[in-house]
């Protein structure tokens, strides 16, 4: 599933508090990056359309039908696609291009590959 920044940010606001009355996700999302209600409302009507949201009466409350590791998948899954012509090593290896890297983390990597 596709889901634009604005999206992600409802999105997000979910995944970290659960399900939440849509004029909750308003008031953190004026708090957090200055949303007026109608401009949280489109969004979150944005992700119901999508089958990101499900919504629970009484009360507008949202519950995500999404995880946030299924979001990171598909993202992660698109860039790797769309700018690395589908080759997961070359967006490590972007990644890790002019970083210095200390044994603990060399270790780590190797491990990861390993098991993957």
């Amino acid at each position: 599933m596709n889901l634009f920044d604005s999206e992600l940010k409802v999105m997000s606001v979910l995944w970290r508090h659960g399900n939440l009355p849509a004029k909750e996700i308003a008031a953190i999302l004026h708090d957090e990056v200055g949303w007026s209600k109608t401009t949280t409302y489109t969004v979150i009507k944005k992700c119901l359309d999508k089958g990101a949201l499900q919504r629970i009466d009484p009360g507008w409350v949202c519950h995500p039908l999404i995880t946030k590791a299924q979001a990171q998948e598909f993202e992660t899954a698109t860039l790797v696609n769309k700018m690395y012509d589908g080759a997961p090593d070359q967006l490590v290896a972007a990644l890790l291009s002019g970083k210095k890297l200390d044994q603990a983390a060399i270790d780590r990597l190797k491990l990861l590959v390993k098991e993957l």
